[in-house]
């Protein structure tokens, strides 16, 4: 607990103290002393090795000890009125003169307006003033050899002019003061306190931080240096404390902060084989400027946690991207399919199930329907029910506890239904979940909960679920493929996606979208003719919009042309021969064939045939799956 130390110059403030701090019932925070001048300046400065927080004194004692610069604040018992005047009223006394004449021996904390209080009480009053200790001799040799009737002064004065025979008074403090000045301390330990836990709270923030955090006072000493600051310098915080800042961080703009007062943010600087970015702003208290604070980070980690986030919730598809605005095209088809949608993300809880040709669509309207839902501050978590093996899809989807199975994560793991609490799941190609896959799901749909794998409780969960299908779901029930209780579960709210060949009409929108796109992605300069446009439209697009994506894209980035016209087209559309306007097929190369050519090629390995047609393994999957290729190995 917090100490004030009570000084004493003399037995009789010694006593009147003691008395005093009983009263207020604060003995057990006090320690009292009795010690003057000199001595009393030794024992100060052994307190400051000791819990105290505030010194109280009197007079000279009190003035020898602050100008010591002893690190404990100093309260003076002061001299009131009401005690000079008590003084006074005992000189006359003394003396028995009605006006007498009155030496007065102080320091200047002891004598403010003391003239205008003598005169006003009758007395001649004569000042000698001390700046220390030691001339308190001299003053009183002068007091002797003046017509002094009487000399007043500290414990030290009046015991001089006793050895020199002159009459004296000891100046006392009144109760009144005495108890002001414990007031006083009382006041200034909580506002240390306060302090102290500001700088301790300052202390834990810098020592904590993963920031490197420097302090410098306006003459660009280092004050604080934090263990952040350490790892990333490479220099203990001893080395540099009390020395330059342009000894540790050289050319970083502290000379701009401190003049301007300005803040700094976000600079860069090398620092031997790392780069930091860098923050620094000035420290004004009362309009004065007190230095400047550091803030510091490796460049490196900073790259390196934004990568893991944005692999964390981006490639998991945590956030839904896409609004119905990013939808292009002008079609009726597609305005009477986002006017579905819409109405569709107004229901919450309904499931929605989208049924289209690969390359139409169907995440961009499922993540559509998410943001213009009650749900759009939630999570969006796509899976590809196509793209995962029957046993792995499970515990994706429901997860599992530790030791579920062989490999199972220690800890366990939560399945993406509960990672979509809140939110939306997208279940696309659901029509390439296995049947056990399919029951466990229907259970979810009709129950709202779930259960990990290897685990014996349910989990509720609230969650939306849009599915997707480029197959008829009614036909796969009829062949067994796709169990009748969940189809019907999925077909409360259905939406269709026309293919692109049946809309027409968006061909020439979505192409000159993706041309501007590509234009500025590569920075080409090229102009299309209205004719491209047209031609463009002739083709079936059997990818849909992403096939014609992509060709565009191979178009703007191959082509040397600075005005692409359909001859042009032709020329750079390898899979595809030239059509007339009445061609009703296209004579592209079957898909079949190409398929089969690359996996012969690549020896039935899956990724280099994958990477050989330009596909993921996923769609390479689906693909053979859906025309029955069977993939053997030879050697």
């Amino acid at each position: 607990m917090a100490k004030i130390a009570f000084i004493a110059p003399d037995k009789q403030l010694f006593l009147q103290g003691r008395k005093i701090i009983h009263e207020l019932g604060i003995a057990d925070r006090v320690v009292i002393y009795l010690a003057r001048l000199k001595r009393a300046i030794r024992l100060a400065k052994a307190l400051e090795q000791q819990d105290v927080s505030v010194i109280i004194s009197r007079g000279g004692t009190a003035r020898v000890i602050i100008k010591a610069r002893i690190q404990i604040p100093v309260v003076e018992i002061p001299i009131s009125g009401q005690d000079l005047a008590q003084v006074f009223y005992e000189a006359k006394k003394i003396t028995a003169l009605d006006r007498p004449q009155v030496a007065m021996v102080a320091f200047d904390n002891m004598v403010y307006d003391i003239e205008s209080l003598s005169a006003i009480l009758g007395i001649n009053l004569t000042i000698y003033r001390l700046e220390t200790s030691e001339d308190i001799p001299a003053r009183i040799a002068e007091v002797a050899q003046s017509d002094a009737d009487i000399v007043v002064g500290g414990i030290k004065t009046v015991l001089l002019a006793a050895k020199q025979g002159l009459t004296h008074h000891l100046i006392r403090s009144g109760e009144f003061s005495i108890r002001t000045a414990f007031a006083e301390a009382e006041k200034i330990i909580q506002a240390r306190k306060i302090e102290k836990e500001q700088a301790q709270k300052f202390k834990a923030l810098a020592d904590y931080s993963l920031e490197g955090i420097i302090s410098i006072n306006p003459q660009k000493t280092v004050e604080v240096f934090n263990p952040a600051a350490e790892t990333l310098l490479k220099i203990s915080a001893p080395e540099i404390v009390g020395k330059q800042i342009d000894q540790v961080l050289s050319g970083i703009e502290v000379d701009l902060c401190l003049a301007k007062r300005k803040r700094i943010t976000g600079q860069t600087v090398q620092q031997g084989s790392i780069w930091l970015t860098y923050n620094i702003a000035p420290v004004i208290v009362d309009s004065q400027l007190t230095g400047a604070i550091i803030t510091f980070q490796d460049i490196t980690h900073i790259q390196e946690l934004e990568a893991k986030i944005r692999n964390q919730v981006l490639a998991r598809r945590f956030v839904a991207s896409y609004r119905f605005t990013d939808i292009i095209g002008s079609s009726p088809q597609l305005k009477e399919s986002k006017r579905i949608a819409r109405e569709m993300a107004l229901v919450d809880n309904a499931t929605v199930l989208i049924f289209g040709e690969s390359g139409t669509g169907k995440e961009l309207f499922a993540q559509s329907i998410h943001n213009e839902s009650c749900r759009k501050h939630g999570p969006f978590v796509a899976v590809n029910c196509a793209a995962l093996p029957a046993n792995l899809l499970e515990s994706e989807l429901f997860g599992y506890v530790e030791g579920a199975f062989t490999g199972a994560a220690k800890k366990g793991k939560p399945g993406l239904f509960e990672m979509a609490h809140r939110g939306t799941i997208f279940l696309d190609e659901i029509s390439e979940m296995d049947k056990y896959g399919q029951s466990r799901l229907l259970r979810v749909l009709q129950e709202r909960q779930v259960m990990r794998l290897g685990d014996d409780k349910y989990i509720p969960i609230d969650v939306r679920i849009i599915a997707a299908t480029n197959k008829k779901l009614g036909d796969l029930v009829k062949e067994g493929q796709f169990r009748q209780d969940l189809f019907y579960r999925f077909k409360v709210l259905t939406l269709n996606l026309a293919p692109l060949r049946k809309r027409s009409a968006d061909i020439a929108c979505l192409a000159q979208y993706f041309v501007r796109q590509f234009t500025a992605k590569y920075n080409k300069q090229v102009e299309i003719v209205p004719a491209v446009y047209r031609y463009l439209q002739e083709y079936d697009w059997p990818g849909n919009v992403r096939e014609l994506m992509y060709f565009l894209e191979r178009l703007i980035i191959i082509c040397n042309e600075q005005v692409i016209t359909v001859d042009v087209v032709k020329q750079y559309w390898d899979d595809r021969e030239d059509i007339g306007p009445d061609a009703a097929v296209t004579v592209r190369r079957p898909e079949v064939a190409e398929i089969v050519a690359a996996l012969e090629k690549c020896n039935s390995n899956i990724s280099r045939t994958a990477e050989l047609l330009g596909m993921d393994r996923s769609t390479l999957y689906r693909k053979l799956k859906s025309y029955n290729i069977e993939t053997k190995k030879t050697y």
